[in-house]
Parts: structure tokens; sequence; C-alpha cells
């Protein structure tokens, strides 16, 4: 048995992570503030094998509390999503990077030295990974507002202007944030790593793709895709599809994102660093709306492509989830298809 605490654990993923650990028989202590933005109504989920404290990962004295004794560390508690504007700037560096600093003092400060697993993002990649006919492997620079509005979508290659042809993301690919939220998520991986140097502690950062199922925020500006097409099908409305649906992302299901997450805490010492977390299965966005509304309607009720687009966002982002698999064993197991189906049972809760 191991004595985990899960930073962020009554939410979306965490709650499944604790889910799975109790289910294992290990110790789980929770460190959740129970924003209300977050959770307006007390979560029925909470498991009862679990200890709860309500408490913020910017707050030490909230953190000695449930510190002391522990062996592995999930840290899952954030401000996630797309932020408005760069007034948000402020709000997702003390979530994020305070809150992280903040815990990575009081871990050193108990003399914890075993393994900490940070949730971290896709959205660290930036833009992803493309390549040229003609010049190879390049980096787009980020989607102009006149070219989306005029609905070229495809980001050309910065040397020559051709459309380029997306590739996998592997987990050596560089870092390039374009977003506030993005850009807390590198400084967290950055505290990490420098924090496992200093202390002699072991840290592996797990990049979250598109991750969907039970228990995902619906109706807030920073839900995901896959929350807001079910938000709109139980109302009887069209999924709203933004830019011309063809954006290609990995849509991986909470239960195999659990799963990894415990994997990384209960992996051998020498496992650290970077790893994707993904189905390895890549859609389009607009194949995500069509299927949940099969599920959803019986194919009564048809996504609605926009043409709308929000800057900041990226193309194309899909990622090869081999090293997940050849270090920690994960494979997922939950198809898209089994998933949304799954969605449309639950009725999105």
């Amino acid at each position: 048995m191991t004595r985990a605490l899960v930073t962020g654990g009554a939410g979306f993923i965490g709650s499944h992570l604790v889910d799975e650990l109790v289910a294992g028989g290990h110790e789980v202590v929770v460190l959740d503030a129970l924003s209300p933005s977050v959770h307006p109504m007390p979560p029925d989920h909470l498991n009862p094998g679990a200890r709860y404290v309500v408490g913020d990962v910017r707050d030490r004295d909230d953190l000695d509390r449930v510190v002391p004794d522990v062996e592995v560390v999930a840290h899952l508690a954030a401000k996630v999503g797309l932020e408005a504007g760069i007034g948000d700037a402020t709000a997702y560096v003390e979530h994020n990077d305070l809150g992280t600093a903040t815990l990575l003092e009081t871990l050193a400060r108990h003399e914890f030295r075993g393994r900490l697993v940070l949730a971290s993002s896709m959205v660290v990649y930036g833009e992803g990974r493309y390549r040229c006919a003609l010049h190879g492997v390049v980096a787009p620079e980020t989607r102009r507002d006149s070219d989306l509005a005029a609905g070229r979508f495809e980001p050309p290659c910065p040397r020559c202007g051709e459309v380029l042809v997306p590739e996998d993301v592997t987990e050596d690919a560089p870092l390039d944030p374009r977003n506030l939220y993005a850009a807390t998520k590198v400084h967290q991986e950055h505290l990490v790593a420098v924090w496992a140097r200093l202390t002699g502690a072991s840290a592996i950062a797990l990049r979250y793709h598109n991750v969907y199922g039970p228990r995902m925020p619906a109706d807030t500006p920073y839900a995901g895709v896959a929350s807001l097409f079910a938000s709109r099908l139980r109302e009887g409305l069209a999924p709203l599809v933004f830019e011309d649906g063809g954006q290609r992302r990995d849509f991986v299901h909470v239960t195999d994102v659990a799963h990894a997450t415990a994997l990384a805490l209960l992996a051998a010492p020498d496992n650290s660093g970077a790893m994707n977390v993904a189905s390895g299965a890549p859609c389009t966005i607009g194949e995500v709306a069509a299927a949940l509304s099969r599920a959803w309607s019986n194919g009564t009720i048809v996504p609605l492509v926009t043409g709308r687009y929000r800057l900041g966002d990226v193309r194309h982002l899909v990622a090869s989830a081999l090293r997940a698999e050849e270090r920690m064993g994960f494979r997922p197991m939950v198809t898209l298809a089994d998933g949304m189906r799954d969605l449309q049972a639950l009725g999105a809760t």
C-alpha cells in the first residue's frame, strides 16, 4: 500500500485517479479548494475511501496538513482552459505557477523524496509538428487573424508558404506555448524538473491530450470541446463546430488518463521527464461532433460548422504515446465511439 496525495482530487481527472488508487488498496488524501467556479454544488462523486481536506495549494498551512508522510504526489490542482484574454494572466500564474512553487517548497521542507506526477498538457507544444514537402520539419508561425477570418485555417510553411502536413508530436519536440494557460504549464514543468534535481526526488510530467468522459466540466468558458458539444445536444441543439471542423486532436478517455497517472505514480524510480498521454487514434473536431451527435440523437441532429475561430487555438495537435507504453506499459482501452456512447448514456454528467 502506498500513501498518495492528490491535489485537485475532487475534480474531473483527479476524482477518477482517486477512484483508481482507492480501488488498488492505496491510502489517499485529497487536497482540493472546491472552488465555486469549478464546483458550484458540492460534488457527489467523492470517494468514501479517501480523506478529503478542503484547502488551497497556494496556502502553506493547508499543505502542511496533507504533505507529512505521503510517499507519492499527483499534482492536478490548476486553473485550466483557454483564457479570455491577458486580463486572466494573474489568475493563471497564481493558481498554476505560484501553487506549484508553494507545493514544491513544502515538499522540500518536509524532506519528501518520493515520486511527483505533474498534470501537464499537450498545449505546451503550441501548433504541433508539421512537415513541408520541400523544407522538411518546420515550425509554423502563429496563425493570423486575417487568414482565419478569410477561412485559411491551415498553417503555411514559414519559408515557402505551401500547405504543411501534420505529424505526431513526440516528447522531445520544442515547447512553444501560445496562450497563457500553455505558458503556465511549461513553467510548471520547469519548476518541477528543477525541484527534482535539487532534492533528489523523482518527477514525471504527463502531457494529457484532449480528455473527455464522465464528470467533465460543462457550461463554462473553459470546458473541453466534447463537453460543450454534449451540453448543446442535451438541450436538443446542434453542436457548434469552429473553423471548418478539420482540426485534428487526440481524444483520450478520462479513465485511461487516470490509469496512466496511477502508473506514473507507481513506476520504477528511474522513470522521469515528460510523457504524452493520448489514445493514439487522432480524429478531427468535426468527427467528434458527428460521433457524439450520432450517439445522442441517432443522427437526427447534425453538427453545425460555423467557420468561427478563437485566436490562440492551434490547428492540429496529435501525439505519439509510445514513450508511455514503453516506460510504463500504458495502453489506452476506451475507443472514441465507446466513449461517446458512454457520455450519452450518462447524460454527459
